[in-house]
C-alpha cells in the first residue's frame, strides 16, 4: 500500500471532508503545490481554485475559496471559507454568478477595491464551473 496522509477540509459551516490519500494539490496565492506524504511542514494562503486529492487511484477535486493551508509530513488541513464537489454546485447558479461579476467588471471604472472583489467573484464562479465539469 502506498503512503498516506490525513486530508481534512473545513469550512465555517461544516467538515467537508476528513480522507486518507495519496496527494493533494491545492491553489496557493503563490502558485498551485503539491503535497505527497513526508512533506516538510509549511503554512500558508490558500486562494480561490480547484483542490484535488488522490485516493486509491481515483482523483477527485472540490472548489475551494480563500483560507489557509497548513501542510505536515502526515496530514493537510485545509481552513476555506467554502468548499464544494462538483456533486454539490449548482451550475446555473454558477453561471449567473459569473455573469454577474462580469458585468460588474465591465462597469467599474476606477474603483480599485470593486475591481479586485469582482475579479474574487469571477474566479470563484469559473471555479466552480470547471470543477462542475462543464
Amino acid at each position: 500500500m502506498a503512503a498516506r496522509l490525513l486530508l481534512e477540509v473545513v469550512t465555517p459551516s461544516r467538515l467537508v471532508l476528513s480522507q486518507m490519500v495519496e496527494e493533494v494539490t491545492a491553489p496557493g496565492v503563490r502558485g498551485e503545490f503539491g503535497v505527497l506524504p513526508g512533506h516538510t511542514p509549511f503554512f500558508t494562503v490558500l486562494d480561490a481554485g480547484q483542490l484535488s486529492f488522490r485516493s486509491e487511484n481515483k482523483i477527485q477535486r472540490l472548489a475551494v475559496s480563500q483560507g489557509f493551508v497548513e501542510v505536515l509530513p502526515d496530514r493537510v488541513s485545509v481552513l476555506a471559507e467554502a468548499a464544494e464537489f462538483s456533486y454539490e454546485i449548482d451550475l446555473d447558479r454558477a453561471e449567473r454568478a459569473k455573469a454577474r461579476a462580469e458585468e460588474r467588471l465591465k462597469k467599474l471604472g476606477d474603483d480599485e477595491e470593486g475591481f479586485y472583489a469582482a475579479t474574487a467573484a469571477l474566479k470563484r464562479a469559473l471555479t466552480r464551473i470547471q470543477v462542475a465539469g462543464r
